[in-house]
């Protein structure tokens, strides 16, 4: 026992001086794997210390309260609610009895007094929240208002105050510190909301520690929603707020919000977030929702996810293996007088193997020290811009000792890996030829190559197995890894057959090309690690390319290319003349057009308004003309079911359930009032279409409006918004009056992007309907410039419009920056794998260049032997990456398919068929990307290498035996 541990206390001195006289190649191992631990470590402490605990949580939802009382909205119907989530909502809620009770009727509506749950002497906060823009610097900018007392001690922790003070009476108000960086503001300025003629003084910044980015401004109670909707209301306006939640404070009882009290809160109604029952919730079998809607999920996460980061740590770990191992090779050559030495004096084989695989620990080591630490500082050094990045606070700087060592042994075990190579290596080297400096001879593996071409052929039909027999993803992931580590075990042999050309090269190129295949065992690991690096990225750029390919071919256009539209419902359309003011000073108009909506009550009635006095319009459809997978039946029910699979496949064929309507710039109806313009700016040239239109016609674009040999189309108004709803739950139409009007149908071939009906404004006259400003839609003669966009956007800003105009500048791929990062990225491991390999071979061929330079070879000849030395491990490991790349590629596109298609039929089979079919995902071959590989990347790296070599070396007589 005291024997072995002298012995790798020895090892490790002679590993760490050894590590210390050469930095540079110590430095450039170290960086390899601490960048990673680095990463890795600065990932966990980040997610660590941005996941609050329950504790947290509750004090940045409740602030000093007990709880949080809502009304669910359903008029006191009684509830069942999730007490686990830390949130509120109707996902965490449902009736007793469920939602399947009001299937075949309204489900309640209604407000309820939330004070009913208050207990008994408990203090309590209103809380509510509204959103109005407010006019900024820049103009008008959509922000929410928090009407709460922020000073009360029971909001504590719900606001971080950073500048000045809280309001303290009306007329004051505190802001966001993001709502005064976006409105140019700072405290003691004045602003008004849009809708109210009253001045607010800002007096106070605060932050929202779960959301950093919104812009929200803080009231007292009824110091503002209160003024702002009785403004809204004189206007004609639907008023904004009203969305009130009771902060609770402690009780008489002092054990807080019990959950015994908070299922007395849910029989009238009312949802309750309570601290108690956070941090000690009751068990499941307690709790009458689970009861109702099953068990809650309690999985830790997915096993599919938990496999694929292992199989993506594991072939992270090959790499930095393969790029480090050369480079502890290339120590252990550089050392073979001294390990000649050790043997010389006694040492056997296990001390060589100790020595150089200590290289591997001490760096290792040194590289999970530094890589935590710096992990660490980093996250430390960088809260504020990940915390901004994240939109909250971090809570505590969460520090888990035991996932940080974990990260740190995973460099030790990287570092010992990438050494156990270059150590057995070293220890077979016959002691002579270590002192002597020469190479030995050197027996090729034969048992690899075929372990390799077993991987390749079981990981290969794996892979194919997977992408056209399974849908299991992980088993063309898995199975490509396998093959591809069998391809980094064939890499001596197909070494070896590049090595055929060398017969057609010039002098350099040859020498590079003899020296790397005669010396596979360090020309082997470079060209794998290149491999490795270059498969991933073909890969990836592959499947990238492929699926942005089929995003292009499903792109529908709302409008045609290069033309725009702004819109708004708002007030009776009273911007419009604004907007077009805007559209002209700012867009390189070609054509302008404006354009009405139909209203069915006042002028400031949509078809989304609540109000009783406004009412709704909808194209009719006869009954002859709807799809039946879709039509019958009352609401909550199926109207597929009354067909086999069979049916619903043929009705998926009938042009009733295939209607496509694309583009969404006309509202869900598709009616627009307007003239000619717009046919002119959406470029239907349709002689009959024009000719109708100027005619005073309506035209119709959509066939399934039309009766069977007939050209009219009804419109049906409906103005009892109850009895409409009772009707479509019962199965019925929604009663109505329809009112029909003569059109000009147009040709099927006319794409008009989701205008479905145009009518000019004196035939929507004549029909009794009344027409308001809607908005308009232009043409351009180019594309405006970013600047002109910015320029248009401020525009309507000032103006106050919160929808900002669109315009269609066709289908933009976001794939090109991927595709080039990986390139680079790419470029970087190969350039770094050919270089370590050069430094080796360098090392390996010594004797050879002191030999051209004794026989009067010039400088350059040095220079270019290192150049192509680089460059041939570079092109070798670049041309089998690019190959063994595909693989994986293919596997995922084709298992792509048969998933994108299963899911199609299956749709199709349970009656959702309608619209767009999925486009097939193609593959396509970044032939850009594979380009740069294989001609700049190997270029690149073999004029690095030339130029980074020395010309001349010092004369040395050559031993032989």
């Amino acid at each position: 026992m005291s024997g072995w541990y002298h012995s790798w206390l020895a090892a490790i001195r002679i590993a760490r001086r050894d590590a210390w006289h050469s930095k540079g190649r110590s430095i450039l191992v170290l960086s390899m794997i601490a960048l990673p631990i680095l990463g890795v470590s600065a990932v966990d402490v980040t997610l660590r210390s941005a996941e609050l605990g329950v504790a947290d949580r509750m004090d940045r939802r409740l602030g000093a309260a007990d709880a949080l009382l809502d009304d669910s909205g359903m008029g006191g119907t009684a509830i069942v609610q999730n007490p686990h989530n830390g949130t509120l909502g109707s996902d965490n809620y449902e009736p007793v009895g469920g939602w399947e009770a009001y299937q075949n009727k309204p489900a309640p509506e209604g407000k309820v007094d939330l004070a009913k749950a208050v207990p008994a002497g408990a203090k309590f906060l209103t809380d509510t929240k509204g959103t109005t823009p407010i006019r900024t610097e820049h103009g008008l900018l959509q922000a929410e208002v928090r009407e709460l007392a922020a000073t009360d001690p029971l909001a504590k922790g719900l606001l971080a105050l950073g500048e000045g003070r809280f309001p303290e009476k009306a007329g004051e108000i505190a802001a966001t510190h993001h709502f005064l960086e976006a409105g140019g503001l700072s405290i003691g300025d004045k602003v008004k909301p849009r809708s109210l003629d009253t001045e607010f003084t800002i007096v106070g910044a605060y932050e929202l520690p779960d959301d950093l980015s919104l812009d929200q401004i803080n009231a007292l109670p009824g110091t503002f929603l209160a003024p702002l909707n009785k403004s809204l209301a004189t206007q004609g306006l639907s008023p904004t707020g009203g969305d009130t939640k009771y902060l609770v404070g402690p009780g008489s009882s002092g054990e807080g919000f019990t959950w015994n009290m908070v299922k007395e809160a849910n029989t009238k109604g009312i949802t309750v977030l309570s601290r108690a029952v956070a941090l000690n919730p009751p068990a499941d079998s307690e709790v009458p929702y689970f009861k109702q809607s099953g068990p809650r999920d309690t999985s830790g996460g997915s096993g599919d996810a938990l496999a694929a980061a292992a199989t993506v740590v594991g072939l992270a770990l090959l790499e930095i293996c393969l790029l480090a191992g050369p480079a502890f090779a290339v120590g252990a050559r550089r050392s073979r007088r001294q390990l000649g030495l050790v043997g010389a004096n006694g040492g056997d084989r296990r001390h060589i193997r100790a020595i150089v695989l200590s290289g591997g620990l001490v760096i290792g080591v040194a590289a999970a020290v530094i890589g935590t630490v710096l992990g660490i500082a980093l996250t430390l050094a960088l809260q504020p811009v990940l915390e901004g990045y994240l939109g909250k606070r971090f809570g505590d700087f969460d520090l888990r000792p035991l996932e940080l060592l974990g990260i740190a042994l995973l460099a030790v075990f990287t570092g010992l890996m990438a050494a156990i190579v270059p150590a057995v290596t070293a220890s077979r080297q016959p002691v002579l030829a270590s002192l002597t400096g020469r190479r030995g001879v050197r027996k090729a593996n034969r048992v690899l190559p075929i372990v390799g071409l077993i991987a390749v052929a079981l990981g290969a039909t794996i892979a194919l197995y997977g992408a056209v027999a399974s849908d299991s993803f992980l088993l063309v992931g898995g199975g490509s890894a396998l093959a591809e580590l069998g391809v980094v075990a064939l890499t001596p042999v197909l070494v070896g057959l590049f090595g055929r050309i060398g017969g057609w090269l010039p002098l350099s190129p040859r020498l590079a090309l003899r020296d790397a295949v005669r010396n596979r065992g360090r020309t082997a690991p470079a060209v794998a690690a290149v491999l490795a690096a270059v498969a991933g990225t073909v890969a990836v750029a592959t499947y990238t390319a492929s699926s942005e390919a089929k995003q292009r071919a499903e792109y529908q256009e709302t409008l045609p290319y290069g033309v725009g539209s702004a819109t708004t419902d708002e007030a009776g359309g009273r911007d419009v003349t604004a907007m077009r003011s805007a559209i002209q000073a700012n867009v390189p108009l070609d054509v302008l057009a404006d354009v009405q909506r139909i209203v069915i009550g006042n002028k400031n009635c949509t078809e989304y308004s609540d109000d009783a006095k406004c009412g709704k319009y909808e194209v009719y459809v006869p009954k002859a003309n709807r799809c039946p997978l879709h039509e019958g039946g009352i609401q909550g029910s199926d109207p597929t079911e009354r067909f086999s699979v069979e049916e619903r496949r043929k009705l998926a064929k009938d042009w009733r359930c295939t209607r496509e309507f694309g583009g969404n710039a006309y509202g869900s109806n598709g009616v627009a009032i307007g003239d000619e313009k717009i046919l002119k700016v959406l470029g239907i040239t349709d002689p009959g279409v024009v000719n109708a239109l100027k005619q005073g016609k309506a035209v119709s674009f959509e066939r399934a409006h039309r009766e069977k040999n007939s050209d009219k189309v009804g419109i049906k108004v409906i103005t009892d918004h109850k009895k409409a709803d009772e009707a479509v739950m019962a199965g019925k139409e929604a009663p109505g009056k329809i009112t029909y009007l003569q059109v000009h149908p147009a040709p099927a071939s006319v794409k008009t992007y989701g205008l479905q009906l145009l009518m000019p404004p004196a035939t929507a006259k004549a029909a009794g309907f009344t027409t308001v400003p809607y908005g308009l839609f232009f043409s351009t003669s180019a594309l405006p410039s970013t600047e002109q966009t910015q320029a248009l956007n401020g525009s309507f800003d000032k103006i106050g419009i919160t929808t900002m105009p669109y315009i269609e500048s066709g289908y933009t791929g976001r794939t090109g920056i991927v595709l080039l990062a990986l390139t680079v990225f790419a470029g970087l491991i190969t350039i770094g794998a050919a270089g370590i390999a050069t430094g080796l071979a360098q090392a390996d061929a010594e004797p050879d260049l002191k030999t051209l330079t004794a026989v009067g070879a010039p400088p350059r000849v040095r220079r270019a032997l290192s150049g192509f030395q680089c460059g041939t491990v570079a092109l070798m490991g670049v041309v089998l990456g690019s190959a063994a790349g595909v693989l994986p590629a293919i596997g995922l596109l084709l298992n792509q398919r048969r998933a994108d298609a299963a899911n199609l039929q299956s749709n199709i089979d349970q009656g959702w068929s309608g619209g767009a079919g999925t486009t097939e995902i193609p593959i396509v071959v970044p032939w850009e990307t594979l380009g740069a590989l294989l001609i700049a990347v190997p270029v690149g790296a073999a004029l690095l290498a030339a130029l980074v070599t020395r010309s001349r070396g010092a004369l040395a007589r050559r031993a032989e035996a």
